[in-house]
């Protein structure tokens, strides 16, 4: 059993194989309280792959995944979120028929049992908290608004906040700015830092110019394993990486 760690995230020696192909080889990788880390890489590197298991949709061949030191590989996707875990998956996944507010009610954490929700009713620190986190992800002039009204952009803004909802302590994003205008990059740059000094954050992104704007540290993947991790400028400069993945 790995020691206690004072890190939020730590994996260790992670694999995970699919009919013999090592998609995760051996992986090691700590994520700090309060920091935002970027994991790049070409297609086929495992960057996802790395989400599904930590996230509990992927089940690790070997290895080791804690969280606050809590073991997580033994979990079940829903006792892991439990755990204040958050994932946003890279298409958004949002009740295309209910409005602003509603998308994010039915985020909120009312209680573990199903008498809990049917007894629910809208409390004011509730009420409040909504509208805290729709100032924060730029839709508070539209939370009556049917989500399916929103703009790309705005539709994964929205998933945000569901997550922000739920208060985790850690949040994953797969492509978070893909398919938004530059105006929204700039916007969800600002966001993202914000976020992150509450809370950690775990992005995968293809779209090098917003990972300088957002990144602490960034994690090139390849083929499973770790290529380089720095700062974005040392990831750059990188001879490695550069024939890897960002060429010349």
């Amino acid at each position: 059993m790995p020691s206690d760690t004072d890190f939020l995230l730590a994996i260790e020696d992670l694999t995970v194989s699919f009919d013999g192909f090592k998609a995760v080889d051996s992986l090691n990788l700590y994520i700090d309280k309060g920091e935002l880390r970027v994991i790049i890489g070409p297609n086929g590197a495992g960057k996802t792959t790395v989400l599904d298991l930590i996230s509990g949709k992927t089940k690790a061949t070997e290895g080791s995944i804690r969280y606050n030191n809590v073991e997580l590989t033994g979990l079940r996707e829903h006792q892991i979120v439990r755990k204040g875990i958050g994932r946003k998956f890279q298409t958004p996944s949002i009740y295309e028929k209910l409005t602003v507010f509603e998308n994010l009610e039915i985020s909120y954490p009312y209680g573990r049992s199903v008498f809990a929700s049917l007894g629910f009713r809208r409390k004011k620190e509730f009420v409040e908290r909504i509208t805290a986190v729709a100032e924060e992800i730029f839709l508070t002039d539209l939370l009556d608004l049917p989500a399916e009204l929103l703009s790309h952009g705005q539709k994964q803004w929205l998933e945000i906040g569901m997550l922000l909802v739920q208060d985790p302590d850690l949040i994953m994003l797969d492509e978070p700015v893909a398919g938004m205008t530059a105006k929204e990059r700039d916007a969800t740059a600002k966001l993202l830092r914000k976020i992150a000094s509450e809370r950690s954050i775990i992005i995968i992104e293809h779209d090098m110019d917003f990972v300088a704007k957002i990144a602490d540290q960034v994690t090139v993947l390849h083929l499973g394993k770790i290529l380089k991790e720095g700062t974005m400028d040392e990831v750059r400069n990188d001879a490695t990486v550069q024939d890897v993945y960002l060429g010349h």
